[in-house]
C-alpha cells in the first residue's frame, strides 16, 4: 500500500501539512490513479527491480498528467528526462505532464538520487506507468465508442478513431480507478523513440532563467525567523560551558542549547553576526590530530588491513604510488533548510538527495514516528553526492521547536567548507608487469581509505588483484561525484601510461592492445580519431595525454592537450568520447558531460582541503579555488549513442576522465610525472 494515508497538493500556498486521500483526488481533478502496490518492506529496499518501486500517475479531469517519484531535481535535469520518458509512452505532449519530486508526503519511498541510478531505474519504471495509462486509455476509448481498440491511436494527448477523438481528460471524467501496473507491458525501443532520444531543453528553463524559480534559500514563511548554528572552533570538540543570557536579552533574538547543540533564531537576518556572538560558549579540543601534511602517512598507519604483494611476473615491471586530496563539493547553493512544526507534526524544506532518509534523520532526532514528518526538496542549487545528509534540517528544526516558530536556515560558505563532508582523501600504490609484446600480465591495486567504485581494471588481466583498505579518516568524508572512481581511474590510468612508456609502446595503443571490451575499445576509437591522436607537437611545452575508463555501465575515454610554461599547467583543448548506451535528450547530456569535465578541472589542478588541529585553514573561496571561466578550454564531446542498449545515468563518469589526462599529458610535454591530486610542477 502507498504510504502515507494522508496527501498535499505539491505547490499548496498555504504550506498546510495534510489533505485526506479523497480530497487530494479531488483537488487534482478526478481521473485515474496509477499505482504499484507493494509491502512497505519491498519498497524499502529501493529501485534495484521495477517491482521493488511504486510509482505513480494520475491524470485529472482537465487532462492533466501529474506524476510522482521519490527523486530529486539537483539541477542534472533528471526533470526533463523522466517527462520525455513518460510523454514517449503516454503519446502526449510534454507540456500536459508536470512532475512532483522528492516529497514524502507525496511520492513513493525511494532511497535516494544518487549512484546515476535515475535514467536506468526510475525512467523504466515510469514508463511502465504511462505505458499502463496508455492501455486503460485506449480501454475506455474503446468502451466509449464500442470499436476494438486496435483501431484507435493517441497523437499528442488525444485518442482518434476515424473522425471521432477525445482528450484524456474527457475519458477520465470523474473517474478515480487504481490499477496494478504489470510488469510485462511492452514498452517503446529505443530505436522507435520520437520524444525521448531527442533534444528538449529543460521542462523549467523559463521559471530558472527568469529567476521565479524557487529554491530553498529564497523560502519565507509568515512569521519565519532565521537560524544560525553556534559552531565549535574545530572538529572533535566537547562544549564544556554556554552562557545564552547576553544573546536572549537581544530583542528578536532566540537562543537555545540542547546538549552539544547551541543555535540562535532572530527576526531579521542582520542580527545574526552579533547573535552570534553574544553567546559565550566554552569548547574542549581534542589534541593530536592530523593535518595534510601527514595525512597519506596516517591512512597507510591506520589501515584495517595490510595487503600482501605478490611477485610480478613480465618483461617490463612498473611500480608507483598516487595521492588524492581531501575535496569540498562546493555546490552553488550552500546547505539550507526550512522547518516548521505544527503541533507534533513537523514539516521541512530542504536542499537534498535523500528526503527519506533526511525523514528518517529527523525522527530519530526528535524521538518522533516518521508519519509525523514531511520532507519536501523544493528546486536545489546543486549538490554533487554531497547532500546526502540532513543535518541542515535537523538544526533548523531544533531551532523551529525552541522557538515557537518556522525557522529558516541556510548554512554561510564558511560552515559549507567546515561541517559539511568531503570527498575522501586516498593513497593508491600499484604494482603492474607486461609481457615483450605488451600485454598486461600482472596488475595488483590497493586502496587506502578513498573507495572502491570502479576500482577493478575495464582491461583485459587475468588475475588482476584489486584492493580497497579501510582506515581511519581524519575529516568527515563522503560520497562526491562518481565516488571513489575519480581517484581510482586518476591512479590506474596514470599507471596504465607508465606501463605503456616502459614497454616502449604508443598509450592509445596499449590500451587497445589490453582492451577487449568492444565497448571501451569504441570509446577510444572515437577519442582518438577526433582527437586527431598521434599529431606531432608544434611548440615547446605541448603535450598530449590520455584515458579510458568505465563506471556505473558508461564507458569514456578521453584526450587531453596541455602546453606547460613556467611549472604553470594550462589545458588547451579537451576531447571526451562517452557512451551510456541509448541517449535520451542529446543535448542536455553534452551538458552534463562539460559540466562534469569543468568539475574535473578542479580537483585535477586547483581543488584541496588544507587542515590542521582540527580546522580548515582555507574555507572560503579566496582561498579554495574552483575553476573560473579563463580556465575552461576547447572542449569537444563525442556522443555514442547505441540504441541497441539500455540508457545508463550520465551524471557522473565524465568528471573521472579529465585528471589522468592532463597528468599523462604534462609527462609527455615536460617528462616530469605527476602522481598526486591535484596536479603540480614544484
Amino acid at each position: 500500500m502507498f504510504e502515507p494515508e494522508r496527501y498535499e497538493l505539491h505547490a499548496s500556498p498555504a504550506y498546510k501539512f495534510q489533505v485526506d486521500r479523497r480530497d487530494f483526488l479531488s483537488l487534482l481533478g478526478g481521473g485515474i490513479l496509477l499505482l504499484l502496490a507493494l509491502p512497505v518492506d519491498a519498497q524499502r529496499r529501493g529501485p534495484a527491480q521495477p517491482q521493488d518501486l511504486a510509482a505513480w500517475l494520475h491524470i485529472s479531469e482537465g487532462g492533466r498528467v501529474t506524476v510522482f517519484t521519490g527523486k530529486a531535481e539537483l539541477g542534472q535535469n533528471i526533470r526533463t528526462s523522466l517527462t520525455q520518458a513518460v510523454a514517449e509512452e503516454l503519446h502526449c505532449r510534454i507540456d500536459q505532464i508536470e512532475m512532483v519530486m522528492g516529497d514524502t508526503a507525496l511520492t513513493p519511498y525511494d532511497m535516494g538520487t544518487f549512484g546515476s541510478l535515475t535514467t536506468p531505474q526510475m525512467a523504466p519504471q515510469l514508463r511502465r506507468v504511462a505505458a499502463a495509462a496508455r492501455e486503460m486509455l485506449l480501454d475506455l476509448a474503446a468502451q466509449k465508442w464500442a470499436l476494438d481498440r486496435t483501431g484507435i491511436s493517441i497523437i499528442d494527448g488525444t485518442l482518434r478513431a476515424g473522425n471521432q477523438s477525445a482528450s484524456f481528460g474527457e475519458l477520465t471524467h470523474g473517474q478515480k480507478l487504481t490499477q496494478t501496473v504489470a510488469a510485462d507491458l511492452k514498452l517503446t525501443p529505443a530505436a522507435e523513440w520520437k520524444i525521448a532520444g531527442k533534444s528538449l531543453r529543460k521542462v523549467n528553463a523559463h521559471s530558472i532563467v527568469t529567476g521565479k524559480e524557487k529554491y530553498v534559500s529564497d523560502m519565507k514563511l509568515p512569521g519565519m525567523l532565521y537560524g544560525r548554528v553556534v559552531r565549535a572552533p574545530g572538529f572533535n570538540a566537547t562544549l564544556r560551558s554556554v552562557d545564552l543570557k547576553a544573546a536572549q536579552a537581544m530583542p528578536g533574538v532566540f537562543a537555545v542549547q540542547d546538549g552539544q547543540f547551541v543555535g540562535v533564531a532572530v527576526t531579521d537576518p542582520a542580527k545574526l553576526n552579533a547573535a552570534v556572538a553574544a553567546v559565550k560558549a566554552e569548547w574542549e579540543l581534542k589534541p593530536g590530530q592530523a593535518n595534510a601534511k601527514n595525512v597519506f602517512e596516517h591512512l597507510k598507519a591506520n589501515v584495517e588491513k595490510v595487503p600482501a604483494w605478490k611477485p610480478l611476473e613480465g618483461a617490463t615491471k612498473a611500480e608507483s604510488a598516487y595521492t588524492v586530496d581531501y575535496i569540498a563539493h562546493t555546490p552553488l547553493e550552500p546547505r539550507a533548510a526550512v522547518a516548521q512544526w505544527e503541533g507534533d507534526k513537523l514539516n521541512v524544506w530542504t536542499g537534498s538527495q535523500r528526503p527519506f532518509g533526511v525523514r528518517g534523520e529527523l525522527a530519530e532526532a526528535f524521538g518522533i514516528p516518521e508519519d509525523k514528518i514531511r520532507v519536501q526538496i523544493p528546486a536545489t542549487g546543486s549538490a554533487y553526492g554531497g547532500k546526502h545528509t540532513g543535518e541542515c534540517a535537523v538544526e533548523a528544526a531544533r531551532l523551529a521547536k525552541a522557538a515557537g516558530k518556522p525557522v529558516k536556515l541556510v548554512w554561510t560558505r564558511e560552515e559549507e567548507f567546515t561541517w559539511a563532508y568531503f570527498r575522501p582523501a586516498g593513497l593508491i600504490e600499484i604494482k603492474s608487469a607486461a609481457d615483450a609484446s605488451g600485454i598486461i600480465t600482472s596488475w595488483q591495486f590497493h586502496n587506502y581509505n578513498s573507495g572502491n567504485a570502479a576500482i577493478r581494471s575495464p582491461y583485459n588481466v587475468p588475475g588482476q588483484i584489486s584492493e580497497f583498505h579501510l582506515t581511519d579518516s581524519p575529516l568527515r568524508q563522503g560520497s562526491y561525484r562518481a565516488l571513489a572512481a575519480c581517484a581510482n581511474h586518476f591512479a590506474r590510468e596514470c599507471h596504465m601510461d607508465e606501463l605503456a612508456h616502459a614497454a616502449g609502446l604508443n598509450p592509445a595503443a596499449f590500451r587497445d592492445k589490453n582492451a577487449t571490451d568492444p565497448r571501451l575499445r569504441a570509446v577510444i576509437a572515437a577519442a582518438t580519431e577526433k582527437f586527431r591522436w598521434g599529431q606531432s607537437k608544434t611548440r615547446q611545452g605541448q603535450g598530449f595525454g590520455m584515458m579510458a575508463g568505465f563506471d556505473k555501465g558508461d564507458y569514456i575515454a578521453c584526450c587531453v592537450e596541455v602546453t606547460v610554461t613556467n611549472k604553470k599547467i594550462k589545458v588547451e583543448r579537451i576531447v571526451q568520447a562517452f557512451e551510456c548506451g541509448a541517449v535520451v535528450n542529446p543535448d542536455q547530456l553534452k551538458n552534463l558531460v562539460v559540466g562534469s569535465i569543468v568539475q574535473g578541472l578542479g580537483g585535477a589542478l586547483t581543488e584541496s582541503i588544507d587542515f590542521e588541529d582540527g580546522r580548515i585553514l582555507n574555507p572560503k573561496l579566496s582561498a579554495y579555488r574552483v575553476p573560473r571561466f579563463r580556465d575552461v578550454p576547447e572542449i569537444e564531446v563525442v556522443l555514442l549513442d547505441r540504441k541497441d542498449l539500455p540508457s545508463a545515468g550520465a551524471g557522473e563518469t565524465a568528471i573521472v576522465g579529465i585528471a589522468p589526462s592532463i597528468g599523462n599529458a604534462v609527462f609527455d610535454a615536460v617528462g616530469v610525472r605527476l602522481r598526486a591530486l591535484p596536479l603540480k610542477l614544484a
